[in-house]
This record gives C-alpha cells, sequence and structure tokens, in this order.
C-alpha cells in the first residue's frame, strides 16, 4: 500500500539589496512566511554594496552574497560588463537557490533581485517579483520579463513593468509593529494610549508637538541642515521638538551645532530610528524622502508628511511616490532645492498653529493594502510552493 509522502520543509529564497526600501519589505515578507509556516527556511540573496550585510543577518536571517554590480548607466564603461556580471552572479545565485532546497524565490528589488530572478530561471523554479516603488527599478523591469508572478505596492507601477497589467497590487510589505499601529484607528484611546508609550520612551516632552526628520537610510545631508536651521530659528519655541535621524556619520557635527546654536532647546539629533513603530506612533508631522517604503508607511499610519523626494533617483520614482500621498492631501511635495530652514518655518508653521490641518492630513490618507501586504504577498509565495493556504492569508486575499 502507498504511503502518503510527506513536504519537504517550505524554503524561500528572497533576493533584495542596497537600501531599506527594498530590504525592510523583503523582511517583512519574511517574518510574515514564518508566521503562515513555522519553521520555514527563508533566506535572502544579496551583495557585499549595500545595506543587507547589517541589517540581514541582525533581523536574523541568513544572507548569500553573489557578485552582480548596479544597474546604472552612471557606471560609464563598466556598464559593458553587466551582462557577464549579470550570468555570473545568476549561476552563483542557482548554487545557492540548490544548497536551500528553495521552491521559490522572491525578487524585491535592487540589483541583488535580478540574478535571484534569473538564478530561479536556471533552475527551473517559480518566481516572484515586487515592485515597491511607483516607478519601477531597472532591475526589476529586467527581471518581469522572466517570471508571470508579478505584485506591486501601488497601482501605478503597473504601466512600466513587462506583463503589469496582470499583476496584483498587495501593497507594500511593512514591519508586524507598524502594521500593528496602522490597525488603531488613529484619535481612538487605544491609539493615543499608544501615543503617550511612545512619546514617552522618545523623550518627547510633555505638551509640544513632534516634528520627525527622517533621511532614510543613512540620513540625508540636506534634511540635516534644514532641521538643524529650523531647530535654531525656533529655539525659542516651548509648544515644538525636533527628533532629527541624521545617519551615524553626522551625528556629532550635528550635536555640535544644536548645542552651540541653542538649537538643543527643542531638537534633539540621533544616528537611527530603528523602532519605527514607535516613532510613526508619536510623531504629529514627518518630514523625509518618499522611499516606496516610507510612503507606504505613512500611508497606512495616517501620518501627515512633509515629503522631500531624492533627485537623483532612478526615474525621478520617489517624485512619483511623494504624489500617492500629496494628490489626496495627506503629503505637502517640497522640491529637495528648496528645503531650507527658512522655507520649512513658512510650510510647517501654519500646519502646526493652525487647529484641524494636520487631523484633515491624517483624515486624508489613503490607507490601501499595506497593513496586510506582507501577509498578501506570503500567500502569493505559499501558492508558488503549491501550499494549502492557511484561513487568514485566504480570506485577506479575497479582499483585494
Amino acid at each position: 500500500m502507498d504511503t502518503p509522502r510527506t513536504q519537504p520543509p517550505l524554503s524561500v529564497v528572497i533576493g533584495a539589496g542596497g537600501t531599506g526600501g527594498h530590504i525592510y519589505p523583503g523582511l517583512a515578507l519574511a517574518d510574515a512566511l514564518r508566521r503562515a509556516v513555522p519553521g520555514a527556511a527563508v533566506s535572502f540573496i544579496g551583495t557585499e554594496r549595500g545595506l543587507e550585510g547589517r541589517l540581514i543577518p541582525k533581523a536574523g536571517y541568513g544572507l548569500h552574497l553573489v557578485d552582480m554590480i548596479p544597474f546604472d548607466p552612471g557606471l560609464g564603461a563598466r556598464r559593458f560588463l553587466l551582462p557577464a556580471a549579470l550570468l555570473k552572479s545568476a549561476a552563483q545565485a542557482r548554487e545557492v537557490l540548490r544548497a536551500q532546497g528553495a521552491q521559490v524565490v522572491v525578487g524585491m528589488g535592487g540589483y541583488p533581485s535580478a540574478p535571484a530572478v534569473l538564478g530561479a530561471r536556471f533552475a527551473g523554479l517559480p518566481a516572484l517579483i515586487h515592485e515597491s516603488n511607483a516607478v519601477s527599478g531597472r532591475a526589476n523591469r529586467f527581471a518581469a520579463r522572466l517570471t508571470p508572478h508579478v505584485a506591486v505596492a501601488f497601482d501605478a507601477s503597473r504601466s512600466h513593468l513587462h506583463g503589469g497589467q496582470d499583476a496584483r497590487t498587495t501593497g507594500m510589505p511593512i514591519a508586524a509593529g507598524i502594521a500593528e499601529l496602522a490597525s488603531l484607528p488613529p484619535r481612538s484611546p487605544a491609539r493615543e494610549a499608544r501615543r503617550l508609550r511612545a512619546r514617552a520612551r522618545l523623550g518627547v516632552p510633555e505638551g509640544r508637538r513632534l516634528v520627525v526628520f527622517n533621511g532614510g537610510s543613512l540620513g540625508a545631508a540636506r534634511l540635516t541642515e534644514a532641521a538643524l536651521g529650523l531647530a535654531e530659528l525656533w529655539r525659542d519655541r516651548s509648544d515644538v521638538h525636533l527628533l532629527v535621524k541624521t545617519g551615524p556619520d553626522a551625528l556629532a557635527e550635528a550635536r555640535l551645532r544644536l548645542s552651540s546654536g541653542g538649537g538643543e532647546r527643542v531638537a534633539q539629533a540621533v544616528p537611527y530610528l530603528d523602532e519605527m513603530a514607535e516613532v510613526y506612533a508619536a510623531a504629529d508631522l514627518m518630514v523625509c524622502r518618499a522611499g516606496s517604503a516610507t510612503v507606504a508607511e505613512l500611508a497606512a499610519t495616517g501620518v501627515p508628511a512633509v515629503l522631500v523626494p531624492y533627485p537623483y533617483a532612478p526615474g525621478d520614482h520617489q517624485t512619483h511616490n511623494a504624489r500617492v500621498l500629496a494628490a489626496p492631501g495627506s503629503g505637502l511635495l517640497l522640491p529637495d532645492a528648496e528645503t531650507t530652514a527658512e522655507r520649512l518655518v513658512r510650510l510647517i508653521a501654519p500646519l502646526l498653529d493652525e487647529p484641524g490641518r494636520l487631523a484633515a492630513m491624517t483624515g486624508a490618507a489613503p490607507t490601501g493594502p499595506h497593513a496586510h501586504a506582507a501577509d498578501l504577498l506570503a500567500a502569493e509565495v505559499l501558492r508558488l510552493a503549491g501550499r494549502p493556504l492557511p484561513l487568514p492569508h485566504t480570506t485577506a486575499l479575497e479582499h483585494i
């Protein structure tokens, strides 16, 4: 008599790297897969260049390195090495997939995504692409030609991807803590209690509005300079507190300037903002870059924002991302070249001083599916792996 065969343990490899905008959603997906299938083997493909070398091992996941170079026209003559580098790194990725016993590969964007998906093609494995930006990046535009399975964070991405008309809008996978915060209605007792706890942990003085400056994974010199200048201009205000993420390299200089110019009365500088759920819970207003993960988190949590797109982003995709919030009125778009302390005074002061302005921006936030995106994307991965979908994921998919 035949005995039933048991399924091998679930093994998924995720290609993600470069910036936090690709890595953090990949980590959120990895966590969702482990929630859905306890004991699942999830690991990442990346390179030595990006933040994945710090962020992925810190989160407890394995990282396999390949020798890929960026999809960047600015490489000059080195761009002619791209086809050979892609084939080499894809062959390396294929060996990783075989060693891991991978059943599905996911490309989350950034240049490690392309060799991971091409490696899956070589290995005969199903692959899923997730495009996080409103305008897709070069690596994903290439990788989307290698698989029919495409998911997007924003509907606007569809027109930029091969087969995008058939893509599923899952939203942007966000960390579980941020998703939990997003589930609390604005101005509800539970949200207010969370806000008070977060403000206490961040050291925000009672009775002050919190404005957070977040320049992305490594900080942004333009935002830091504007924030420090704003702190000096507002050093005598008793109703505002500025929290400025500088990145580690600019921290000492920022703190010295705050101390010498009197800005430390209203501002504090920190190298990182690792607990972003706490930051969103506490913030009255964000001033930030318009990376796709940040835009999705702002939309999900309803935190009003002044969005300063990085002007050198490929395809100007951060400006397109920012419009996702600016169009309905939950964010204001400020060009990088105009981001000065004086301009911020004119822009932010009315938001803080006119009753109801921030509340109206919160109410305009297009929440979308981001709070459930990690589970939705995990359900797609499980489907490609031939696994029965756990009930919570099946139910969530029916509501897309």
